[in-house]
């Protein structure tokens, strides 16, 4: 197997929108994903297996000011414990910084412990909660940010 990255388009909003609803019991709609990858101050990776030229995952960031803010990851759960979620928010975080971000943010679940793992690997730290954050069943959001030392 050969994954490949590469900046989301708008055409692979429909790709994109099979491995939300692989991943999300409240999955974002594909115009959702049409419209994000439209937007200047967005940016999605995407993982693809080259072999089936098939969309497995991304990771969506919006760019606020000198912050991103990691919205979504997503890996097809077929394709998970392999290294290629860790391997996303490299990739991710290198394009980010050659943007001039100077930290990244995101939320997790706290039930979320491979997630938690993954963020913590990169140097992301929890500093407080949203309570009641997630829709489908009212648990509490973990606040992690990362901030880049140098350039």
């Amino acid at each position: 197997m050969t994954i490949s990255f590469r900046k989301m388009e708008p055409k692979d909003a429909a790709a994109v929108e099979l491995v939300e609803r692989a991943c999300f019991a409240i999955p974002w709609s594909r115009e959702s994903f049409w419209e994000e990858a439209a937007k200047k101050d967005a940016y999605y990776l995407l993982a693809v297996d080259d072999e089936g030229d098939k969309v497995i995952g991304y990771v969506g960031v919006w760019l606020i000011f000198d912050e991103g803010h990691i919205t979504n990851v997503a890996l097809i759960p077929d394709y998970q414990g392999q290294g290629i979620a860790s391997a996303m928010i490299k990739n991710i975080i290198a394009i980010i910084r050659e943007k001039g971000i100077n930290s990244m943010t995101l939320e997790v679940r706290p039930s979320n412990k491979p997630a938690l793992k993954l963020y913590e690997k990169f140097g992301f730290k929890s500093v407080g909660r949203r309570p009641h954050y997630y829709e489908d069943n009212d648990e509490d959001a973990e606040i992690m940010w990362l901030i880049f030392k140098g350039k």
